[in-house]
């Protein structure tokens, strides 16, 4: 029984020069793109990447506008409060704690 063996370097060579040749035959066996369904394809794909951008300007201008609603909630929720203020609130807290202990 034989066993296999590595083609050699010419055997190699002559594969990649046929593979070559086929690819390079049926290329050249292709239909020429015609100019009008070519312009057609070119301004179908600006329309579309037109299309894509406005979409993605409406996205930002959206998120935008969700950010700056969400802030304004925020800051209208939660006032921040001075150091004093927070002091006087929790001097007014202990007071009455203390005078409900009376």
């Amino acid at each position: 029984m034989a066993g296999y063996r590595e083609p050699g370097l010419e055997a190699r060579r002559a594969a990649a020069a046929s593979a070559r040749e086929t690819a390079l035959a049926k290329l050249k066996a292709r239909t020429p793109l015609d100019p009008a369904a070519l312009a057609e394809r070119i301004a179908a794909a600006e329309a579309r990447e037109k299309l894509q951008a406005e979409k993605r300007e409406l996205l930002k201008a959206k998120k935008a506008q969700e950010l700056a609603e969400k802030a304004d909630r925020a800051a209208k929720v939660t006032p921040v409060q001075t150091e004093a203020e927070r002091k006087a609130a929790r001097d007014a807290k202990y007071a009455a704690r203390k005078a409900r202990k009376k």
